[in-house]
């Protein structure tokens, strides 16, 4: 991200909402907000703190997690670049704390959108305003679809398709169990047995820290036969 492009606003293109802004939003966007960096595995919001800015990620992801009162963490989303958080725009239109957490996952490289342009931009803009709530309604019908997995779906089916979506084009997911069980929103041992009776189907070989797929087309076909 060079220092031109954060000035210039270019990063707008990475962002089709937002590409039809007329010139003098979009100058006063550019103008009231900044670029910033974050390393890898920084706490970018806590439960009880205020949401002061609207990040739109450029590079990298944010995880966003809830901590149950048993102190089990349980996986909402990914915010991955040229997405907004959702959890944060609402907590900015209702002038409420968070109620979860955001961690970066890897080196992220965002834009931040303090309230005052925020605030500013939704009234004044519809575009903006019309930016911001497609984004917020795809990720309600999203979390929506997630309570709908942890209370109705079964467990292996939806470790299965998690393992191809972490994989991605890879055939190797480098996380614990416990990591798994929190993305999930399940117990440890659950995902140690479920990890077994893959592995004993042949699809997946486990080492210290990692999960390999070695039989793809049998996570898939148990994914696709759900």
């Amino acid at each position: 991200m060079h220092h031109s492009e954060t000035e210039s606003g270019a990063w707008i293109a990475r962002f089709p909402g937002l590409s039809r802004l007329p010139d003098e939003i979009r100058a006063d966007l550019v103008a009231g907000s900044q670029v910033v960096s974050v390393p890898a595995d920084t706490q970018i919001f806590a439960p009880g703190q205020s949401a002061d800015n609207l990040l739109l990620l450029l590079d990298g992801t944010v995880r966003v997690q809830q901590r149950s009162d048993t102190g089990r963490e349980v996986f909402l989303y990914r915010v991955h670049a040229g997405e907004s958080c959702v959890l944060t725009t609402a907590c900015m239109l209702a002038f409420e704390d968070y109620a979860a957490d955001g961690i970066a996952e890897t080196d992220v490289t965002a834009v931040a959108i303090p309230r005052r342009t925020f605030d500013d931009l939704v009234a004044r803009s519809p575009v903006f305003r019309e930016f911001v709530f497609t984004a917020y309604s795809r990720r309600i019908t999203d979390l929506f679809t997630l309570i709908d997995d942890i209370v109705f779906r079964r467990v292996d089916v939806r470790l299965a398709s998690r393992l191809l979506e972490l994989a991605g084009s890879g055939d190797t997911v480098r996380a614990t169990h416990a990591v798994l069980a929190a993305e999930l929103g399940t117990a440890r041992e659950v995902i140690s047995r479920t990890l077994s009776e893959f592995h004993r189907r042949g699809w997946i070989e486990q080492a210290r820290g990692e999960v390999r797929l070695t039989g793809r087309e049998g996570l898939e076909r148990m994914v696709r036969a759900a």
